[in-house]
This record gives C-alpha cells, sequence and structure tokens, in this order.
C-alpha cells in the first residue's frame, strides 16, 4: 500500500502486487501476438503493422495501469480505481479489438499437429450459441450497467473489495465485460454475431449517455458510496469524499473520450462501406445492367404502348 502522498512520480513507480496477474497477462498477450506476426511476415504473407502496433499498445496500458504504483493507489483512492476501471473497460478493450487479433490467429496458426486443435477449438467458440449469446447487446448492456450501476449504488463493490483477491478480480471482470462490449462494436475478426452500423451507433450513443449520467452523479452525491475508500491513510492527505467527486469527473469526461472515438470509427467505417457498396453497384449495373431499373423502365413502356394503343377521344 502507498504511504506517500499521490503525485505523477509515484503514479509511475514500479508497484507489483504479490500476485501480478494483469501484467503478467499483458505480457504473455503481447508476445503471443508477436510470434504470430513475426510467423507471418517469415513466410512472406502481409500482416499490418498498424494492428500489431495497435494491439501491443493494448497490452502496454495493461502493465502500465496495473504494474506501476497506480495499482497501489487503486486500493485505496477511488478516483485511481475508477481510472484504472475505464482504462481497462473502455481503453485497452478497444486497442486489442483494433489489432485483430482473431484473424491473426487463424492466419498464422498451423493446420497441422497443435495447431490444428487451437483451429478446431477456435472453430467451434465461433459457431457455439454460448458465444452468440455473450456477444449479443441483451447481454452486454446489463454487463455494462452492472459494472458501473450496480458496484456503486446497489453496494455490490464493497463484499467484492473486502474478499482476499477481489480487487484484482474486479479488474479481470472488467477487461471481460469490455471486451464482451467492444467486440462485436469494432471486430473485423469473423464472430458469431455481426451487428448492423446503425445498432452499434446505438449501443455507443447509449453507454455515451449512461456514462455522463453515472459520472454527474459521482461528482453531485454528497456521501460516499463505498466504504472500501472511506478512510485512506493520513499521510495520503486525501479526502474521501473529494477524491470520490474526482471519480465522477473522469467517469464523465475520461470514460466518454474513448466511446466517442469509437462512435467516430463506427461512423467513418459505415460511411466508408455504403459508399463502396454503391460503386460497386454502379460498376455491376453498368456491365450487366440494373434489374429493378430494367423492370421499371419495362414497366413505363408497356403503360407507353397501352397508351398508344387506344382510340383517341372525339372533340366535343
Amino acid at each position: 500500500m502507498p504511504d506517500a502522498p499521490p503525485d505523477i512520480g509515484q503514479f509511475l513507480a514500479p508497484n507489483l502486487q504479490p500476485l501480478p496477474l494483469l501484467p503478467l497477462i499483458g505480457l504473455i498477450l503481447a508476445g503471443l501476438y508477436l510470434l504470430g506476426a513475426i510467423r507471418l511476415w517469415a513466410t512472406g504473407r502481409p500482416w499490418s503493422v498498424g494492428r500489431t502496433i495497435t494491439f501491443l499498445l493494448g497490452c502496454l496500458t495493461i502493465v502500465l495501469v496495473t504494474g506501476l504504483g497506480v495499482e497501489g493507489y487503486g486500493y485505496v483512492m477511488l478516483s485511481v480505481f475508477m481510472f484504472q476501471q475505464l482504462t481497462l473497460m473502455m481503453l485497452v478493450p478497444a486497442l486489442l479489438v483494433l489489432g485483430s487479433p482473431g484473424t491473426l490467429l487463424l492466419r498464422a496458426t498451423p493446420h497441422r499437429g497443435w495447431g490444428r486443435i487451437v483451429l478446431r477449438v477456435a472453430f467451434h467458440g465461433l459457431r457455439s450459441r454460448v458465444a452468440r449469446w455473450l456477444l449479443h447487446p441483451a447481454f452486454t448492456v446489463p454487463l455494462f450497467l452492472l459494472s458501473f450501476y450496480g458496484l456503486y449504488l446497489m453496494n455490490l463493490a464493497d463484499p467484492i473489495l473486502a474478499l482476499p483477491f477481489g480487487h484484482l478480480g474486479l479488474e479481470l471482470g472488467f477487461l471481460v465485460a469490455g471486451m464482451f462490449f467492444t467486440l462485436p462494436i469494432l471486430s473485423n475478426d469473423p464472430l458469431p454475431i455481426r451487428m448492423s452500423y446503425p445498432a452499434r451507433a446505438i449501443d455507443l450513443t447509449v453507454e455515451v449517455a449512461l456514462h455522463a449520467f453515472f459520472g454527474v452523479f459521482l461528482m453531485m452525491s454528497p456521501y460516499l458510496l463505498l466504504d472500501s475508500f472511506a478512510s485512506p491513510p493520513p499521510s495520503l492527505g486525501v479526502d474521501p469524499l473529494a477524491d470520490q467527486g474526482i471519480a465522477g469527473g473522469l467517469a464523465w469526461s475520461y470514460g466518454e473520450g474513448p466511446n466517442v472515438l469509437m462512435l467516430l470509427y463506427i461512423l467513418q467505417r459505415w460511411f466508408r462501406d455504403d459508399t463502396s457498396k454503391a460503386a460497386a453497384a454502379d460498376i455491376r449495373a453498368s456491365r450487366y445492367g440494373d434489374p429493378d431499373l430494367d423492370a421499371y423502365n419495362e414497366y413505363l413502356a408497356q403503360l407507353h404502348r397501352r397508351e398508344e394503343k387506344r382510340p383517341p377521344r372525339e372533340a366535343p
């Protein structure tokens, strides 16, 4: 536990906990991804450097936010704990998903030996009904609400944080929940469920509104919501109620940033896909004709022939 007042130097100082599980997960993910990318490059097959950098940035963020002094202060300050939650739920999943790790797994895994087993497990997971339910908005949106409103307003966080590894368990839960929510929205990998662009935009818009309301509620609350952060060490010089207000400000501002960027990214992809589909339709129509347009023109021609066959009307 930290015993010095929080500042940038203390936040960035190395401070591994007795069980540094999340930093280890970040390093393992980075190593496996690099092995896959290097295998493709070594065999002359292309793989995006931009995707690689994006995924590695996500892994690095996991290590930094859980392996430095930030982790220690997250045990005693709600604002730091909120920063960790927002980072693990909003920023890290977006970086990991944009790296397309599923596509890399399918391309880099050998089709013989142990690789054949890995591919079978991956394909089975993609086709399973459980995976479709886990990535469906009917599951991800309530999970998002539980991660914020349930933990802080229904007093679910205090019993969990009181457990020996409750803090670590919540961090893992935040990362997993963020992945479930982000995958169907941003992923280009083959998934068992594919959301339309309007549905993705609606999901992100709803999340932005819920974040804003939650952050404002924390900032304006006249009483402490969690007992776990009510008594920080006196040496830190932290006012718990003011610290809770900072946590609300982070939820309202820092938590909205990744959502807005994801929304802009989705809108850009939506426009690009519609533009490419329209261009492809024009090319196909110029080569092979447009069935709908041809049918409409034939209908107009039939009306015109009927009018020509009618006898002219006599003048009164």
